[in-house]
């Protein structure tokens, strides 16, 4: 484990949005934005408003912050900058990519997910399956909702076109093994194609380590705007035709895959999200949160609390799913929130890992990142404490 420390005072003094006596457990939903993404944003609106394209001094600046904001993507995701592409969220990029990867896709062809997927990662496979009449399989989850790899392996065949996958659990918190599920996937002769939005605020990310074909993940998980950003290699995103406009530029190759105009001023807030980790370092990052999760898991009241899942900080992310045996998720949340505890209830849109559990109601999520405390773990705990 990494030694590096977080200074989570001087951590939380960037963030106004946290001076409030509400503790923040929602990050899974989405976190809060430090000032220096707000004023990035604003800042934006106030000097440099414009489209790009143009001549004049607005829209140069336009222009380089574009630029800017690829370069700062390529090295977030560890790619380069023209292998990325924005777009309003992780869900419309993940539609218009699969819809364009599946010009070349035929009836009968098999595309494998998990049951550990976030519905965004699942629903543009199944819409392929009502308009062409592919197949989707889905790859079960062992006792300890790992991915089982076993069945992955069974799924598998020579008409396997895409394994869908999560780099991290958006309900249950498991990270599974990237690299296996990547290996596994190209052997098949298959794309291997990463859900990273729920990851992403909790470890580095390198696409090209990992030799995934696609990535998608959201930089609103990551203390950023509400913006979705993709990753493909060059030449799959080269080799597929992309839904646009015919005027639209077809380079960087990435842009291909942009509709209409950016947000430019939500650009300009990704950038400061992205310096904000940076500034940081993941090592500090990943000790803090690993910290703190092992704490909520020692403190978690005995036989009152469901947790699911994996009850080691080892292979997941600190996200936490679980339910008061007796109260309803819903109501969980609302007493919790009664406390100023932040958590979510219900599926998530983790449809898959709801069905494997038998969870009609689904559960309570509380999910930790980097901003968090000790004290507010622990208040968490004695919130839970008095409903069991």
């Amino acid at each position: 484990m990494s030694t590096a420390t977080l200074d989570v005072s001087a951590v939380r003094a960037q963030f106004t949005a946290l001076d409030r006596r509400l503790a923040f457990f929602d990050g899974p939903g989405g976190t809060q934005c430090p000032d220096a993404v707000i004023d990035a944003i604003a800042g934006y609106l106030r000097e440099s408003n414009a489209n790009i394209g143009a001549p004049y001094e607005t829209s140069r600046r336009t222009d380089e912050l574009v630029t800017h904001s690829r370069e700062r993507a390529a090295s977030f995701l560890g790619c380069s900058s023209d292998e990325v592409a924005f777009g309003p969220s992780m869900t419309a990029l993940n539609f218009l990519l699969t819809r364009a990867f599946a010009r070349s896709l035929r009836e009968g062809d098999e595309v494998v997910v998990t049951a550990l997927d976030h519905d965004a990662n699942v629903a543009p496979w199944l819409e392929l399956a009502h308009d062409l009449g592919i197949d989707v399989r889905v790859a079960g989850l062992t006792e300890e909702l790992e991915v089982d790899y076993d069945d992955l392996a069974r799924l598998l065949s020579d008409r396997t076109r895409v394994v869908a996958f999560p780099a991290a659990a958006n309900s249950v918190g498991t990270a599974p093994d990237i690299r296996r599920i990547v290996g596994l996937a190209h052997e098949a002769g298959a794309l291997a194609w990463a859900d990273a939005v729920h990851y992403a605020p909790h470890g580095p990310i390198d696409v090209t380590a990992w030799d995934v074909d696609v990535l998608i993940c959201s930089p609103y998980k990551f203390f950023g705007p509400h913006l979705g950003l993709a990753y493909g290699k060059r030449e799959l995103l080269e080799s597929w035709r992309p839904y646009k406009v015919r005027p639209a530029a077809d380079e960087p190759v990435g842009h291909r895959f942009e509709l209409g105009t950016s947000q430019h001023e939500l650009l300009a807030g990704f950038v400061a999200a992205v310096d904000h980790v940076n500034s940081l370092g993941w090592d500090a990052i990943q000790s803090h949160e690993t910290a703190l999760g092992e704490r909520f898991l020692a403190g978690i009241p005995d036989g009152g609390v469901e947790l699911y899942g994996l009850r080691t900080m080892s292979g997941r992310v600190p996200t936490f799913c679980f339910n008061v045996p007796g109260r309803s998720p819903e109501s969980v949340a609302t007493l919790l929130a009664e406390r100023d505890l932040a958590v979510w209830h219900g599926n998530y849109y983790a449809l898959e890992t709801m069905r494997h559990l038998g969870l009609e109601d689904g559960a309570v999520r509380a999910g930790i990142v980097h901003y968090n405390t000790e004290d507010e773990v622990d208040r968490l705990l004695a919130g839970l404490a008095e409903l069991t």
